[in-house]
């Protein structure tokens, strides 16, 4: 995948597309939370795995060469998923890097709430603020999650 970035970035600039900004998937890590998902979705690989061109769990050097390697190219935002296991890379990123970095809360990090909380065993709505407060926290300028319709409505009634 190396490359990637920068091939887009000609293209679009070759075709006058230079102020459409480009959301790098320099962080993204070979994870089982991905797998509501990508059962849901029937996208779970047939054969083999993801791990050519998805990172190893263990590898934080290599994450934050390829957010630098992407940057070069021409990226001008970079995400970090999935968001709750990988902290540590987004707070390696946002002390390296001056661009926004996005949080990707997966499908896995989702179910595993919603899971716990039908059974009783966790406050949801505390620990999904306290979740997303800690994405927060450790240097996201976005965060896309699965539970960002019940956290509007959990932040709106606080607010009144």
């Amino acid at each position: 995948m190396d490359g990637r970035v920068g091939a887009i970035r000609t293209a679009l600039d070759k075709n006058g597309f230079t102020q459409i900004p480009i959301m790098s998937y320099s962080a993204k890590f070979a994870s089982g939370y991905y797998s509501p998902f990508r059962n849901a979705a029937q996208s779970t690989p047939c054969f083999g795995d993801r791990k050519t061109y998805q990172m190893d769990c263990a590898n934080a050097r290599e994450a934050m060469r390829e957010i630098a390697d992407d940057i070069d190219e021409g990226a001008d935002m970079i995400i970090v998923k999935p968001a709750l296991a990988y902290l540590d890379i987004m707070k390696s990123a946002r002390q390296s890097f001056n661009l926004p970095i996005a949080a990707y809360n997966v499908s896995g990090e989702y179910s595993m709430v919603k899971a716990a909380a039908r059974l009783g065993w966790i406050d949801e709505k505390r620990i999904v603020l306290e979740n997303l407060t800690c994405i927060k926290r450790a240097g996201a300028d976005m965060i896309i999650t699965y539970h960002a319709l019940d956290a509007a409505k959990w932040l709106d009634e606080e607010e009144i």
